[in-house]
């Protein structure tokens, strides 16, 4: 993988010295300031030394004792959905089914006659009716029109009539259900009608305010899964041409469609994706039953859905390895992931383990992993991109996990400790607009698991959530702030800086001298998190937080 297949922003070229803050970075444990030459990091060290510099810069930046980190990389990001439900109707707040319903009817109201109507982010386990709307209830709600409504995890979607009336022979396709959400093959077909609707103007605005978003939480990367069942090619390459042409975060962009030699391979490139990779799907989610599991479900009777066996998977990562592509999989149950390391050890069988290590394939979420899949995932160097947030959504004995599941197997779900011990390869990301863009907030979920063995150190959390999405493109030398590396950085606001793990009552202390290892901030539940004033990419500003 390489510069190329990002929407990268041109060099600032001038040279800028920051200066009198907290500099966070291996090179020194200590550093105080930093300079930033022609996009790249130049040097990093103490206050004192920072005078020899002061002369030849075109900028110094006074710090006032902030925190300067890398900029987080997103590993998992909906671009265009994110900005849609960012600027349209977004339910994910709403405390029951008749919330649901009149935020439905005030967003028909006011939207442009003629539009169809698209909301996000509905989750019936947290309402009191335990349900979603009827197509009854939401017709009336929507004044007749079409409304495509999907549930947070986006596997699933409740519609109106006249949204259903625009897909000719949806009722003949596996998934569909008179008054109830739409799954698999029906809800690929009304979500693509759907999105069909949407202006080039309306995704344009949408994923200028996503990218916008994301670069004032201090994100500098995104990671955009797309493909032609979750948006459309048009979709795919209009987001990184508008990435690479503004001011914004780098967009890497992913395209889960199957490779079957070099020919589809050579497309996938074409596209400007930088693997055929992404939710290319094995299974669907917990929350909408369509996990693949070995086991049924504690509340339901069935297994969930399969989409790729393990000879799919086998053919994939064999036609992407010999292409030279990354290969990558949505993966959530414990009978997908098992397709998966099943299918990566037959190709690895074929090709060598040597070529497929090389790879660097990935699987997205990979939440139900046992001892046997997780030494398979290091044995093969597959990445896992996770979604800590997933966990404080719809962890806990009483979340949602622990309804589908039952208590035991809920406690096994992702298991961050023991991929890290394994030396499995972690790149955090958030599946927005499934949850939020909240970079902080995914380092405290995992440092803060709702299992505690499944914890890891915020410092793991925090590289998961930096060095750990470039290690996911195949980058070694970014997300850390050392002389070379790309300016990718953020200034944030914080309190004092301490060196721990989660639990530990020793290392309470600002930066401790006998560790070596750079501060962070206090992430422990309920402290305020870091406010972020300001995100570089490349040496250009993309986010400046107004003076307050």
């Amino acid at each position: 993988m390489t510069e190329h297949n990002a929407s990268t922003p041109r060099a600032d070229h001038r040279t800028v010295l920051l200066r009198g803050g907290e500099v966070h970075s291996p090179a020194d444990p200590f550093a105080t300031a930093m300079v930033v030459e022609r996009g790249h990091v130049a040097w990093v060290g103490s206050e004192g030394a920072a005078d020899a510099f002061a002369p030849g810069v075109d900028e110094v930046v006074d710090l006032e004792g902030a925190l300067v980190t890398p900029a987080f990389t997103d590993a998992h990001v909906h671009t265009t959905s994110t900005g849609l439900a960012l600027t349209g109707l977004d339910l994910s707040g709403t405390r029951g089914l008749a919330d649901a319903l009149e935020r439905v009817r005030t967003h028909a109201a006011a939207a442009p006659a003629g539009r169809i109507l698209l909301g996000h982010g509905w989750d019936a386990t947290r309402w009191p009716e335990q349900r979603p709307p009827s197509r009854a209830e939401l017709d009336e709600a929507a004044g007749g029109r079409p409304l495509y409504l999907p549930r947070v995890d986006v596997h699933s979607a409740v519609v109106t009539t006249a949204l259903l009336d625009l897909v000719p022979g949806i009722t003949a396709l596996a998934g569909y259900h008179p008054d109830a959400p739409l799954t698999a093959d029906a809800h690929h077909a009304v979500r693509a009608a759907a999105h069909s609707a949407v202006t080039p103007r309306q995704r344009a605005e949408a994923q200028r305010a996503a990218l916008a978003h994301a670069a004032s939480l201090g994100i500098g990367t995104v990671h955009e899964c797309a493909g032609p069942e979750i948006s459309s090619e048009e979709d795919f390459t209009a987001l990184l041409k508008l990435a690479a042409g503004e001011p914004g975060p780098r967009v890497f962009g992913y395209w889960a469609e199957q490779v079957e030699g070099a020919k589809s391979a050579e497309r996938i490139r074409e596209l400007g994706a930088s693997g055929a990779a992404g939710d290319l799907f094995v299974d669907g989610s917990l929350g909408s039953h369509t996990a693949c599991l070995h086991t049924p479900y504690a509340d339901a009777s069935h297994t969930g859905t399969a989409f790729l066996d393990t000879a799919a998977v086998a053919a994939h990562v064999t036609a992407c390895t010999e292409a030279g592509l990354q290969a990558g999989f949505h993966a959530i149950g414990d009978a997908a992931l098992t397709s998966v390391v099943d299918g990566v050890r037959a190709a690895a069988d074929k090709l060598g383990l040597a070529r497929v290590r090389a790879a660097r394939h990935r699987v997205e979420h990979a939440e139900m992993l046992t001892p046997a899949t997780i030494a398979a995932f290091a044995e093969f160097a597959l990445t896992a991109s996770v979604q800590p947030a997933f966990d404080a959504a719809w962890g806990g004995e009483d979340g949602m996990y622990a309804r589908r599941l039952g208590a035991g197997r809920a406690r096994t779900l992702n298991p961050y400790a023991a991929l890290l011990r394994a030396g499995v390869p972690l790149a955090f990301g958030s599946d927005s607009p499934v949850t939020p863009l909240d970079p902080w907030g995914t380092v405290r979920a995992a440092a803060f698991h709702r299992t505690p063995e499944h914890r890891v150190s915020v410092r793991a959390a925090f590289t998961a959530h930096t060095r750990g999405g470039w290690r996911a493109v195949g980058r070694d030398d970014a997300g850390t702030l050392v002389p070379g590396a790309p300016a990718d950085y953020a200034v944030w606001r914080a309190d004092a800086l301490v060196v721990q793990a989660p639990d530990d009552r020793v290392a309470r202390w600002s930066t401790d001298p006998r560790s070596g290892t750079p501060g962070l901030p206090d992430l422990t539940p309920g402290v305020q998190l870091p406010v972020c004033l300001r995100t570089v990419v490349f040496g250009q500003t993309v986010y400046e937080r107004p003076n307050e």
